[in-house]
């Protein structure tokens, strides 16, 4: 899964991200209501992890207002605030589920996972699309236009990333983050051999580049090159 956490507080949120990301998901994080709605509104997410107090736009105000743009994407609110009252109000806001604070790592998962079912039973979309590239995330197939794009697993997950935040420049912080799972050292050149080979395989032989390289940035995919 997809997964953005917004969370003020920067050691919970980093516990979050490390066992989400250990159970084999991706995570972004914003630390205020602000950044995490800009996030929310501009990717595509599987769920979201939502504090309730947050700075600039609370927990609550920001999950209505994705409703009212008719943003579905399943959230779950996090919070200290525990009586039924409470509970009642984050789910009349929008919120699919509400954890009380301090939570079982083991619960919030189970909690993600039962939201996510529960959203792909409902409108499954098993297939990404930037400009003329396309993923099929079930067969494992990548096409651009009517050429066929084989990819390695790392490569797949690489472009898959990398299509959920088309648009927008991607750090070489988030892709070993979310990608590779873990930390390499920051000198070393296992991005950019990646991205060399992907860009061989994506852009090699089309009139148009998508994949480019932003100096001292990171990387943005984009339907052409600007």
């Amino acid at each position: 899964m997809q997964i953005l956490i917004v969370e003020d507080d920067e050691a919970t949120a980093a516990y979050i991200q490390k066992g989400l990301m250990e159970a084999g998901h991706s995570v972004d994080i914003a630390h205020d209501g602000d950044a995490g709605l800009t996030l929310a509104n501009s990717n595509q997410y599987d769920a979201l992890v939502v504090d309730r107090m947050l700075p600039s736009l609370d927990g609550l105000s920001l999950i209505s207002s994705l409703r009212e743009s008719a943003n579905k994407t399943p959230a779950l609110i996090l919070s200290a605030l525990g009586e039924v009252s409470d509970r009642v109000e984050g789910l009349k806001s929008g919120g699919d589920d509400y954890l009380t604070k301090p939570f079982a790592l083991s619960e919030l998962l189970a909690r993600l996972e039962a939201l996510a079912r529960r959203s792909t039973s409902e409108t499954k979309d098993t297939t990404l699309e930037v400009g003329e590239l396309r993923m099929d995330l079930l067969g494992r197939d990548v096409y651009r236009g009517e050429t066929r794009i084989d990819l390695q697993p790392r490569e797949f997950r690489l472009l898959e990333y990398l299509m959920r935040h088309s648009n927008q420049v991607v750090t070489r912080t988030m892709l070993l983050e979310n990608v590779w799972d873990y930390n390499f050292d920051p000198q070393t050149n296992v991005i950019d051999v990646h991205i060399s080979r992907l860009r061989g395989k994506i852009d090699k032989n089309f009139d148009t580049q998508m994949l480019s390289t932003v100096r001292g940035a990171g990387y943005i995919l984009r339907e052409t090159k600007a």
